[in-house]
């Protein structure tokens, strides 16, 4: 065998170890518990898949769903982004094709497992992208196990962002083939992969801001070019006409604020190109003087077409939560309802070395070797590495986002490094030349082996942490309890799904339960009963019903409840068990 293939083999053999352990380090939760649903909004997320795969997709486009948000009801189509479910759905049924029988609750438990192996593999293609082959198996090892990620692609974590971020990844990486090879195939693909983003979960807007922001960093260094103008228009074009097909993105894309930096990149694109024609046309004095009267109307007619769609409403305003990542307190001071979920808060520094541990170090290193040799794509890498760490830092949510690109920083930095010091391990085999050279350095060959040793054991205190915080922190179902006793031994309460099962059996079919929002998606799922609020939030009039119904004396709290035509209602009380909870 020849050392290129000896060398493809190893490398293969190390990315499907990594995809292998991607999927098997999330299985936690299922070898501890069984194979069962995590948390909340992936109850609604099962829910609607299993409605798609037993009425199709035209009936689950167009269901009008009664027994969510009481008496209003709640159009499912609409008001969702359906890749994921679509997504399941497609597995689902290319599994029964090859007769392969499975529920599809276990699509849904494992679909999060299997993507991360996916992502692990993307991971590697955009690192090899960037940097080369041994950082990009670096960095897809490092995301494989990364508790930053994990915590929401467990198995039974059946929620958007278990999808997204391999559909963020692969556009990506496939914007950074576009920009390199400035070729319409790479283009066109890097839209539908954006097209499956949108589909799948609503931070695509990190992608449509940053994506123009990477073009606006090329004009202004001078690096703009065709492959620039073609990859971008391209992207943008199609990937806009392709995102307004999802029902629940509509025309936001044209119209609303977080859409508008792509649409301004897209237009100065098209100006800059048609300066640097005319600047080939015209003679230097004459195009110094066309030049300023056309920056100059140009702008002044942007700005009042601007001014006006503003103002009559075309070109809608920022949402809350886009408001609370570029003003922390905004959501506190105007949207209580944002502020008031957890994983909306600040991120602590705790959080961060609990979620990315020695990442948190590296970083800083995979930024200087990225600075160090400045390409276009570095400079994508670097304005990914710096947004996505100053939104990680105001909501925790978005370490999520953070993960892969510290990962792919830390990667392009420990293989620098140790390729740098590897070299001086073995001086036995260098010639004379070199070991005069190697005179003027003192120990060089021990502070190598020094070097590689106390790396080798950062990443096996990275692997111990991730593994921990895999087991213990992120693998227990919200819906089911655990708690250990004075000897060690683990009890398990399953009291929520047996209060949902009792609501099952011992209920009218057409009953109406009020409870706090929070346990909505989890009563129309298991109990299969209607509900008054649920985890959309939708509408704040309702809730705030709810809650002063929940909040009132019983005199005052009973005639909401008639009021609303409730017959049920679920308070939950963890005082026996310890369970810190929002009712009483």
């Amino acid at each position: 065998m020849t050392p290129e293939k000896q060398d493809t083999l190893l490398k293969l053999l190390i990315l499907s170890l990594a995809a292998i352990l991607s999927f098997s380090c999330r299985l936690f939760s299922v070898l501890r518990f069984e194979s069962v649903i995590h948390e909340f909004d992936p109850y609604f997320n099962y829910r609607t898949t299993r409605y798609l795969t037993e009425e199709g997709f035209y009936n689950f486009h167009n269901w009008f769903d009664d027994r969510a948000w009481y008496p209003l009801g709640r159009i499912i189509g609409g008001t969702i982004y359906p890749g994921l479910m679509v997504t399941s759905a497609a597995l689902y049924h290319a599994l029964q094709f090859l007769h392969i029988t499975i529920d599809i609750r276990n699509v849904c438990v494992f679909l999060a497992p299997l993507f991360s192996s996916l992502t692990t593999i993307v991971t590697y293609l955009l690192t090899k992208e960037l940097k080369d082959a041994s950082s990009g198996l670096v960095a897809a090892a490092m995301i494989s196990i990364v508790p930053g990620y994990i915590s929401r692609s467990v198995a039974g974590s059946y929620d958007n962002e278990g999808i997204a971020i391999f559909c963020m990844l692969l556009t990506y990486y496939l914007w950074i083939k576009a920009v390199k090879t400035g070729g319409l195939f790479w283009a066109a693909l890097c839209a539908i992969a954006y097209f499956y983003m949108v589909s799948s979960w609503g931070g695509y807007v990190f992608l449509i801001n940053l994506i123009p922001l990477h073009v606006l960093a090329l004009m202004i260094t001078g690096r703009f070019s065709h492959r620039i103008y073609v990859a971008y228009s391209t992207v943008y074009c199609l990937g806009t006409v392709l995102s307004m097909q999802i029902s629940f993105v509509g025309f936001q894309p044209v119209q609303s604020s977080e859409h508008m930096a792509a649409l301004g990149v897209f237009g100065l694109c098209q100006l800059y190109s048609f300066v640097e024609y005319v600047r080939s046309r015209v003679p230097s004095e004459h195009f110094k003087v066309l030049y300023k009267h056309l920056i100059f109307a140009i702008g002044v007619a942007v700005a009042i077409v601007g001014v006006i769609l503003t103002i009559t409403g075309k070109i809608s305003p920022w949402t809350g939560r886009f408001y609370s990542l570029l003003d922390p307190s905004y959501a506190k001071n105007n949207i209580p309802i944002i502020a008031s979920v957890s994983e909306h808060q600040p991120t602590s520094w705790s959080s961060f070395y609990f979620d990315l541990q020695m990442l948190v170090f590296l970083f800083p290193v995979g930024l200087y070797f990225c600075f160090s040799k400045l390409t276009d794509s570095n400079i994508f890498i670097i304005m990914y590495g710096v947004t996505s760490i100053y939104f990680a830092g105001v909501m925790v949510r978005l370490m999520l986002v953070l993960a892969p690109v510290m990962c792919i920083l830390s990667g392009i930095g420990i293989s620098a490094m140790l390729s740098t010091y590897m070299k001086d391990l073995d001086v036995s085999k260098s010639n004379k030349k070199l070991k005069k050279f190697e005179s003027n350095f003192v120990l060089k060959n021990e502070i190598a082996w020094a070097f590689v040793v106390i790396m080798t054991g950062f990443l096996v205190t990275y692997t111990m942490h991730c593994t921990w915080v895999t087991s213990e922190a992120y693998s227990s179902p919200s819906i089911v309890l655990s708690a250990r006793t004075h000897d060690g031994s683990r009890i398990i309460f399953d009291d929520f799904r047996e209060a949902y099962f009792w609501l099952r059996h011992n209920t009218a079919e057409d009953a109406k339960v009020m409870s706090w929002w929070d346990y909505g998606y989890q009563i129309t799922a298991m109990a299969n009963r209607t509900i008054l609020v649920d985890n959309n939030t939708w509408n704040n009039t309702h809730i705030s019903r709810v809650g002063q119904a929940m909040a009132s004396s019983e005199e005052k709290a009973y005639e909401i409840m008639r009021e609303l035509d409730v017959n049920y209602v679920l308070v939950i009380f963890g005082g026996l068990s310890g369970y810190s909870s929002d009712g009483t």
